[in-house]
């Protein structure tokens, strides 16, 4: 079956144009956001790595090596199946760091650039093969169905197709490092999708066209028993082992997989969706690997070993299914071009290209950056395209695959350290890669490329019988070899404290804890600024400001734990800009961090931030401990006395919610800030305490916000170490008001005493001068002068009688029930209040005007009413102005009297304190000028007359200003006129 290369061609660029219309669709909202980011889709994203290798290879793979084949399938299933303990790490400390490929998690691991270096470089070498083998294969199918027409110019067209496609969905969308590429992944869904439908289509036709069904399949088996035993006889070399091996840390070490399952990854619950999901996918489409294989030998394709599928399809006289097998081909060959060339072009950018030339300072990053990439894109598939012309280079996609198969498990040794051995070095790390990259390329790429004859494994003395003993001894050597020379010079090197560090912060079981370290930048304007000479004004205020919307972190905040994170999330944003080592290279030169030499202690915040993110994934023991740290955090978070703590240089780490009542301050924005940034008067009283020698102040005095206030403080040292204080704050304003009150309560009860026993004195005096005036008027009657003398005496002396006697009455205290309830003159009640407050020289500038008919009573004792309105006149003398009006006024309503005092003075208090006038010891005057009883006196009385009393602010009614008080009394039992 022979077809026109322009078909092929068409069909070629009908489905990159597919591509395109998918990944355009994606980018621009036209497929719905839920069906694009769907774990689905993720999922079918990672069977990028099944490659042309998955359709052709891996048939060849069974022929030759039987049931081996399926370690490719079930070492990728393992990896996936321990996600939560291997991939799940990587993937948090690729998101965490922005470490947008291997070598940039080995340069952030081992802090050297020399590392990523070496890794890309080794990656670049050994993945090539791999690149290579997938131009050839498709060229080799297209090739095979033309009837041996040079495909060459199409192979060139088909990789300009894909440079095209590679530079706008993948490096075009680099610029915004925060967005993962949806196009992107959508297409690499689809291309799997495609491919699975293709080898399923193939396998269906082998199963049922070819061997005749299940039928057909075993009268096949018994007349060949050798087909079954040829799959399990290779079994017996225990080849699987290694195999296996290899296939397990493809997962990760692939630039492919690495991509697609840690950079492209939006959501942590992917990767544990595709610990059965991928599986499935992969079982599907190895299904049909065993039925092909037969299917090819029963029709005789002996020849074709690598193309039985495609004899297969062409075998069935069916066009569709042998175009759709080539679209397959296509479909498997572009996925895991594109997605290993984005890969490679990121990563020798970051640890090739700009270590050795350096990025620009001119605002001009991003679209430098952007250029370059698309070009390393065109050169690295160009690259692989020119390589497939090597002249007696064979197009042998299995041996190819596991030439670039073996070189890429070199990286294995220095990701396991990475995750589960802390005390591997650089050192250790570069000279094992070296040493394994090294062997490979000795012992199996140059004599699988250059040297097809030679036998490398005489000149280790090693015989083998087989290709895939063959790469099974020179691939365990190297990797062997490489872990050894890694654990070796590892120990023999110490390891700096920083290299420390950061081994912890990469373990697979890391809870580490983090050194506070102290910047000299104190603000964000101050990283800007930092940044600048290294960036350019423009890009330096992108980077710092993409870090705070990271973080929410507004653009005045100056705490140092901010502070610390900003420089955390920056560097991590600049590790997908520039690579791991470049970043921290400039933020050391620009914004250099140290340990605090007064506080070298551990970042408690960040640590409690830490926890509260791995709560959900502890168990056992760490769960148990983490519940009780939970507890007695919550514990001190609620005591009712105020706690903070404090590191040596005076850092706020913590703050609980008493001592965020008692100061006003919010734990949001003063943990992680220095004490000096707390607001006056916190600042000076706790920093004068601090520098004081005594460890207890009791009965501080400060004013906040106009108000006294009175607090106790104790502190204490927490360990010797990092010079840590504990404070303890205690408000006791409500306790000191309460004893000042009392104490001038008590003082005004003296004071009423020593009235009433110098008026009872005074009373004695008095009645013998009216007596002598008596006399006197009696006995010159005659003498009208002397008669209108005493006259004058004797009015003096009621008068005089009249004020003793009041005062006498007002000095009576509240447990005074006596008085018989009797009918009282309103009028005359009021008048004699105004008569004692008029005693005040201070009462005499106000205005007081009384509107009440004579013929108003009250039912009640006149005394205590006395008393009452007393309280109230003098409230609404206290509150006017001078010359102040003040307006008394009654009325009658059925049973009852209402009485208004209204005053035009500054009205109510506002919030709670309104609501608590009538308790005692509440008042709105300054200490001194009045106790906080005589509301609470008003309010008992009233109570006990059976009535009722309201203040009213007129303010809340648009009245103007002052209080209205409403008094309702029981009115007089008769309606007789009340003169008084």
């Amino acid at each position: 079956m022979i077809f026109s290369p322009t078909l092929l061609f068409t069909l070629t660029t009908a489905y990159l144009g597919l591509l395109f219309f998918a990944a355009y669709a994606s980018e621009h909202g036209w497929i719905p956001l839920r069906w694009v980011r769907h774990p689905a889709v993720f999922v079918l994203s990672l069977g990028v790595f099944v490659s042309t290798w998955g359709l052709f290879g891996a048939v060849q793979f069974a022929r030759e090596s039987g049931f081996n084949f399926l370690t490719f399938y079930i070492g990728l299933a393992g990896a996936f199946l321990l996600a939560p303990v291997f991939l799940q790490p990587l993937f948090r400390l690729a998101r965490s760091h922005q470490l947008t490929s291997l070598p940039d998690l080995l340069a952030f691991r081992y802090r050297s650039q020399a590392a990523g270096t070496l890794a890309t470089i080794a990656m670049l070498i050994g993945v090539m093969p791999l690149l290579t083998t997938q131009m050839q294969t498709v060229g080799e199918v297209a090739r095979i169905l033309t009837g041996g027409t040079n495909t060459k110019l199409m192979g060139l067209v088909f990789c300009v197709m894909l440079i095209g496609f590679t530079s706008l969905f993948g490096a075009g969308a680099k610029s915004s490092r925060h967005q993962e590429n949806d196009g992107l992944v959508v297409a690499i869904a689809l291309e799997s999708v495609i491919k699975l439908i293709a080898i399923s289509a193939v396998g269906l036709y082998a199963y049922f066209g070819v061997l005749g069904g299940s039928a057909g399949v075993n009268d096949w088996l018994s007349h060949h028993p050798e087909a079954l035993r040829n799959l399990f006889q290779p079994l017996k070399a225990g080849y699987w082992h290694s195999l296996l091996l290899v296939f397990f840390f493809a997962s990760v070490v692939m630039p492919c997989l690495y991509h697609m399952a840690f950079t492209e990854n939006r959501e942590p619950r992917n990767l544990l969706t595709a610990t059965w999901a991928f599986p499935l996918y992969l079982l599907v489409m190895a299904l049909g690997i065993p039925i092909i294989l037969w299917a090819g030998q029963a029709i005789g394709l002996a020849d074709l070993p690598e193309f039985y599928s495609l004899g297969v399809a062409i075998e069935s006289r069916s066009p569709a299914l042998v175009l759709l097998l080539f679209i397959g081909a296509l479909a498997s060959s572009s996925g895991i071009l594109i997605v290993t060339t984005l890969a490679l072009a990121n990563m020798t950018l970051n640890h090739v290209i700009l270590p050795l030339r350096g990025w620009p300072t001119d605002d001009a990053l991003y679209l430098e950056t952007q250029r370059q990439r698309r070009f390393l894109i065109g050169f690295i598939l160009l690259a692989a395209f020119m390589l497939s012309w090597l002249p007696g280079l064979r197009p042998d996609s299995t041996e190819m695959s596991m030439l670039s198969f073996v070189a890429i498990l070199q990286l294995a040794p220095s990701v396991l350290a990475l995750l589960f051995w802390p005390r591997a070095t650089r050192s250790g790390m570069l000279t094992g890669l070296s040493f394994g990259m090294a062997i490979w390329i000795v012992m199996l790429a140059i004599p699988s490329l250059f040297l097809a004859n030679f036998d490398s494994g005489k000149l280790l003395g090693i015989i083998t019988t087989s290709r895939l003993d063959h790469w099974q001894a020179m691939g365990i050597i190297a990797t062997l070899g490489n872990g050894i020379v890694l654990v070796v010079v590892s120990l023999l090197q110490p390891q700096s404290a920083a290299d420390r560090e950061v081994a912890e912060a990469c373990s697979v079981d890391n809870l580490s804890s983090p050194v506070r370290w102290s910047l000299a930048a104190d603000s964000v304007d101050a990283f800007v600024k930092a940044l600048t000479p290294a960036l350019g004004p423009l890009t330096a205020e992108r980077e710092v400001g993409m870090a705070r919307n990271d973080l929410n972190m507004a653009s005045t905040e100056r705490r140092p734990y901010a502070l610390r994170r900003l420089r955390d999330q920056l560097g991590a944003n600049l590790s997908g800009l520039l690579g791991p080592s470049l970043a921290m290279e400039l933020l050391d030169k620009h914004l250099p961090q140290q340990i605090v030499p007064q506080s070298p202690g551990e970042d408690i915040h960040f640590i409690e931030s830490r926890l509260e993110e791995y709560r959900d994934k502890l168990s056992g023991l760490a769960a148990e401990l983490d519940t009780l740290r939970r507890f007695h955090r919550q514990t001190l978070h609620d005591l009712p006395l105020g706690v903070c703590t404090l590191a040596g240089d005076l850092e706020v780490l913590s703050w609980n919610r008493a001592i965020m009542d008692i100061t006003g301050c919010a734990d949001i924005e003063v943990i992680g800030s220095r004490l000096s940034s707390l607001p006056e008067p916190w600042n000076h009283t706790l920093t004068q305490f601090l520098n004081q020698p005594g460890a207890l102040e009791s009965r501080h005095r400060l004013n906040v916000d106009g108000q006294t206030r009175w607090i106790n403080l104790h502190r204490a040292m927490i360990g010797d170490a990092d010079g840590s204080v504990v404070l303890v704050m205690e408000e006791i304003t409500a306790l000191q008001q309460l004893e000042s009150r009392l104490h001038h309560s008590e003082r005004l009860a003296a004071v009423g005493r020593l009235a009433a026993g110098v008026a009872h004195e005074i009373g004695n005096p008095i009645t013998g001068i009216a007596c002598l005036a008596q006399n006197l008027k009696a006995e010159h009657a005659i003498d009208h002068e002397v008669h209108a003398t005493a006259q004058d005496i004797l009015d003096q002396t009621k008068r005089v009688t009249s004020i003793v006697q009041s005062l006498v009455g007002f000095a009576r205290t509240e447990h005074h029930v006596g008085g018989e309830f009797d009918n009282v003159p309103l009028l005359a009640v009021v008048n004699e209040s105004l008569h004692l407050l008029k005693l005040a020289p201070e009462a005499r500038q106000v205005d007081f005007r009384v509107h009440i008919d004579s013929s108003l009573g009250v039912y009640g004792d006149a005394q205590r009413l006395c008393q009452v309105f007393i309280n109230l006149l003098g409230n609404a003398r206290d509150a006017s102005t001078q010359s102040g009006r003040i307006l008394v006024r009654a009325r009658q309503h059925g049973p009852s009297l209402r009485i208004e005092i209204e005053d035009f003075g500054h009205g109510l208090p506002d919030g709670d304190l309104r609501e608590r006038l009538f308790e005692p010891f509440v008042t709105t005057k300054a200490l001194g000028d009045g106790t906080g009883l005589g509301l609470a006196l008003v309010h008992g009385i009233i109570e006990a007359h059976d009535g009722r009393i309201q203040l009213i602010d007129k303010r809340d009614y648009d009245q103007g200003t002052g209080v209205i008080v409403q008094i309702t009394l029981p009115a007089a039992k008769r309606n007789e006129d009340m003169n008084a």
